[in-house]
């Protein structure tokens, strides 16, 4: 109990640092490696990220790594892509392991890629085309982390993780000489923090949640510093099915509610609703408000133990206003 009455300064020093940090202006698009934003799990994605509070599996690393402290399964492991906007694509793995039935934690892994695609460099000149080509670049992004999470008790759940984040956007033309361009790299990597809690009420399956993700020194390209994508949220999630003459073992209605601060762009609220049939077909449906072209998303998806062993794939859909529209597939196993 002692270390859980402990937890609770901490998490009000960082509301009133976040808090603090917004107070002086607003500040917008103002942080770098913001690919650490994009949701990668096509469940959460679907529930319009309201994912704070949910209980999870290895995909909790993504958005609160306290949600896999109360992990039932040996082991479940995640993947999936995202076609984001641009013809960017990112992709994500991620693992989580419980050994000792979560006695003692839960380890989790996860990695994440982002494929921006073939862009073409020029620089400004003075010659008849107006500039020089550089040729073709693919810019990349790439994390790598590992997270703990421990149920406390029947109550409490904390998790945090650590991971190595890099980027690397191509080269970067310094100066002409006569013998060609001079070129310089234009890569940049850094160590961010992501802490999280969850707290079950006792009221039902009411859980509330918050999360502090991509907590980092300030990273560089060149001379030019920036700071990553920090964010704060709070969230809660009921099973509605519990206040309701339904059957539970038929039916499950989850629904989730997520604020959203970040260090970038004005807050957010993050409602999302699953409806699920006999543990096996699911309805997914989210909003987020404000928003300029992301506001509603959809998603479905399918789950199945099979003699010890479960298999999931979720798909999401979020229409993105000018952008187009934004695939995501996810597929699961546990055991």
């Amino acid at each position: 109990m002692k270390r859980i009455v402990n937890l609770v300064p901490i998490v009000l020093v960082l509301a009133g640092v976040l808090g603090h940090s917004a107070a002086g202006q607003v500040k917008l698009a103002q942080t770098g490696m913001k690919f650490l934003s994009v949701g990668t799990d096509a469940r959460a994605s679907a529930l319009g990220d309201a994912y704070t509070a949910m209980d999870g599996n290895a995909g909790s690393l993504f958005y609160n790594p306290a949600g896999m402290a109360r992990q039932v399964s040996l082991v479940s492991v995640g993947l999936g892509q995202t076609q984001w906007i641009a013809d960017i694509n990112h992709n994500y793995i991620s693992a989580a392991f419980a050994p000792w039935r979560g006695e003692y934690g839960v380890i989790g892994v996860m990695a994440q890629t982002v494929d921006y695609g073939e862009l073409q460099g020029t620089i400004r000149s003075d010659n008849e085309q107006g500039y020089i080509d550089m040729g073709n670049f693919t810019p990349r992004g790439t994390m790598i982390g590992i997270g703990y999470a421990r149920a406390l008790n029947d109550k409490f759940s904390v998790g945090g993780s650590a991971k190595w984040v890099r980027q690397n956007l191509g080269p970067a033309a310094i100066g002409v000489t006569p013998g060609g361009l001079e070129l310089s790299s234009n890569v940049t990597s850094v160590v961010a923090f992501d802490f999280g809690i969850m707290y079950r009420t006792g009221f039902e399956s009411l859980t509330f949640g918050m999360a502090v993700r991509n907590f980092s020194k300030e990273a560089q390209f060149q001379s030019e510093g920036f700071q990553l994508p920090l964010t704060f949220r709070i969230g809660m999630s009921l099973n509605v099915i519990d206040v309701l003459p339904l059957d539970g073992e038929m039916h499950s209605f989850m629904f989730a509610v997520d604020a959203e601060h970040p260090r970038d762009f004005k807050e957010q609220i993050k409602i999302g609703g699953e409806y699920t049939f006999m543990k096996i077909l699911s309805l997914r449906l989210g909003y987020v408000t404000p928003a300029d072209e992301h506001g509603v998303s959809y998603g479905v998806g399918l789950q199945k133990d099979l003699t010890g062993v479960g298999l999931g794939v979720d798909y999401a859909y979020v229409p993105f206003g000018v952008f187009g529209n934004v695939h995501r597939f996810s597929f699961q196993f546990w055991l």
